[in-house]
């Protein structure tokens, strides 16, 4: 798993790897490959906490992991351990996590991809591990392609943006950014014309456009100048490329892309 570093968004230089010695405990769920896919890093209570999956495409033998780091650098990251799993037997996916931490300080991880749709766990907040065994439904479509969940808090309201269609096919990607909101982190998310996220709802906030193709796989963050809607997407020739653009909030209190 690849580390890049910017101090203004746009100029990237490659610090390394989180795993220069290789992530053995993975290898029951990758097939022994070297493929780690979906970290989400945030830094709290002075570490760097990473989360990140294990699977093989298309298969929902699938889990997510914790590492931890006291400056993020490589071959400086910690295996704390498994958080969740999902067999073949499952409903759901466990990949593409995504850790929120609410108003009371409760930790969340969103996670999911195709079958059952996006599911939430609660996180204890000292080991960063699975708190319980409740598994709740946040977004879905019958089984059709939605995954990558994030979740951000603005106002009054907590907003979850998904990615609906399909990734991964170069410039034929139909991967778009979609979003819903909801006044608890656990739900229910409904989209701008009330329709809930369980039921398929969503509102598009980017789509494939001129020389951008299927962008998706979405990150949201505050810097110090705005919010930032972070992506990737394929251009004209199939290259995987990284987006970042500004992201604003109209009068209604919905995302919209600069």
């Amino acid at each position: 798993m690849a580390l890049k570093t910017s101090a203004d968004r746009t100029a990237f230089r490659n610090a390394g790897s989180a795993f220069p010695g290789g992530a053995p405990w993975t290898s029951a769920y990758t097939g022994g490959s070297r493929n780690l896919w979906a970290p989400d890093l945030s830094h709290r209570d002075g570490r760097y906490w990473l989360y990140y999956s294990a699977s093989t495409f298309g298969s929902n033998r699938s889990a997510i992991f914790l590492a931890t780091s006291p400056t993020g650098a490589s071959g400086t990251w910690t295996h704390r351990g498994l958080v969740v799993e999902s067999r073949t037997t499952d409903d759901f996916n466990a990949i593409d996590p995504d850790l929120v931490v609410d108003d009371q300080g409760r930790w969340w991880l969103s996670f999911g991809s195709f079958w059952s749709g996006i599911k939430m766990i609660a996180l204890n907040p000292a080991t960063g591990l699975r708190a319980d065994s409740t598994l709740r439904s946040l977004a879905g479509r019958g089984g059709g392609p939605i995954e990558a969940p994030t979740i951000v808090k603005r106002g009054n309201f907590h907003y979850l943006f998904v990615s609906f269609d399909y990734c991964c096919r170069g410039a034929n990607s139909t991967y778009r950014v979609m979003v819903g909101r909801s006044t608890s982190v656990t739900g229910p998310y409904l989209d701008r014309a009330g329709r809930a996220l369980t039921s398929g709802g969503g509102t598009e906030v980017l789509a494939g456009q001129g020389g951008v193709h299927g962008p998706g796989h979405q990150d949201v963050f505050g810097d110090t100048d705005h919010d930032i809607l972070v992506y990737h997407y394929y251009a004209d020739n199939g290259a995987s490329l990284l987006g970042l653009n500004w992201l604003g909030w109209d009068a209604a209190g919905w995302p919209y892309v600069h």
